[in-house]
């Protein structure tokens, strides 16, 4: 996926999105390789290293899902979802990405290792 593609997918000025991903590549997590279809762009690619991270953030994730859903049965949890993408959608908001995602700035959180 180019920087390109990813800023429209989080709904990001392209230009704010590179020191994001500058900040990413630096700490191994991505790296950008030559795009086979337009030689002008990059490819962003996920790092053995930055699949890690991701696995371990969806394992954070469920626990904190399951714990916090923890007193609804099955049923009230698909009408929750059901109900919480309806005002989602009536926000514009985009499936999967955080509305604060386009107003972070590239120090925010940013953590040395």
């Amino acid at each position: 996926m180019t920087q390109q593609r990813l800023a429209t997918i989080l709904g990001m000025v392209p230009s704010r999105l590179v020191a994001l991903v500058d900040d990413m590549e630096a700490r191994g997590l991505i790296e950008r390789r030559e795009n086979r279809d337009d030689r002008r762009r990059y490819a962003l690619h996920v790092t053995d290293k930055g699949r890690s991270m991701l696995d371990a953030i969806g394992q954070v994730s469920r626990e904190h899902s399951q714990a916090l859903l923890a007193a609804l049965s099955d049923s009230e949890r698909a009408l929750l979802a059901t109900l919480l993408q309806r005002i989602a959608d009536e926000q514009g908001l985009t499936r999967g990405v955080h509305p604060g995602f386009r107003d972070i700035s590239p120090d925010d959180g940013a953590e040395s290792e």
